[in-house]
């Protein structure tokens, strides 16, 4: 049996935490799978002491492990960190405010079991649900956003990079995350970059999705750090591969 290692990245997320962990648990058990959870906690609203606590009630710790700090580090590093110290078979991160529910990976398992390197949820598939859309400013953001980053990086075929909900084979995700050095939002994009230089096939899974209205990203700060990052990872990251593992595979 695989073990699956689910990484939940927090920032002060004390309020939805029992709830998004109960409902994974709940869905591994019903499904018979081997996992265990790794909260990245950061944040001093007690989102870590929630975690050990339901791991202790639920006499689960040595299934649910929890770190973070009081300093917010960024979600790309405590996922980084959290990659490192993942034992599964299979890896991968879902959203503490369980935007993505967690019972779409019933979608993402078989091509994971196929083999497929990375598979990700995307939100901009025809088959995808919207339950609760952001806010129409979101939306048109995200747009440019997207257009900036496909003419900056490429990724064209990559119509989501930024759902929360993505899963790898543990090596690959080991052999990413060990290459991977963006700490804040644009990690996602980085990853994906570094999996097309190295050749690795990029799965997109029609997911559901809703909202939450609980953005943490500063709009003109948070987005001018935004395309500094994007810029970064293309000069880190455009030499590291040799020109044959460039050329991507196909993308399904």
């Amino acid at each position: 049996m695989q073990l699956l290692s689910l990484i939940i990245p927090a920032y002060n997320e004390v309020e939805s935490i029992r709830r998004t962990l109960g409902e994974a648990i709940e869905y591994f058990d019903s499904r018979r799978m081997a996992f265990e959870i790794i909260v990245c906690a950061d944040g001093k609203d007690g989102t870590r002491e929630a975690t050990r606590e339901l791991a202790i009630s639920s006499r689960r710790e040595h299934q649910i492990k929890v770190f973070g700090s009081v300093e917010r580090r960024g979600k790309g590093r405590g996922i980084r960190e959290s990659v490192r110290d993942a034992r599964g078979d299979l890896i991968g991160f879902a959203d503490a405010d369980n935007k993505t529910p967690i019972t779409e990976f019933d979608k993402m398992l078989p091509f994971l079991d196929a083999g497929h390197e990375v598979v990700i949820g995307s939100r901009a598939l025809r088959e995808s649900r919207i339950e609760r859309w952001q806010p129409l400013y979101r939306r048109l953001g995200s747009k440019g956003f997207g257009v900036f980053m496909h003419a900056c990086l490429g990724l064209n075929d990559v119509v989501d990079t930024q759902c929360g909900f993505k899963f790898f084979q543990a090596m690959v995700a080991k052999e990413l995350f060990l290459r991977q050095q963006i700490d804040g939002y644009m990690f996602d994009v980085e990853v994906l970059f570094l999996a097309r230089q190295l050749g690795h096939r990029i799965t997109q899974v029609p997911v559901r999705w809703r909202d939450d209205g609980d953005s943490r990203l500063q709009l003109v700060s948070g987005n001018l750090r935004n395309i500094r990052d994007l810029v970064s990872i293309r000069w880190r990251h455009q030499k590291q591969t040799s020109p044959a593992a460039v050329s991507p595979r196909d993308c399904s």
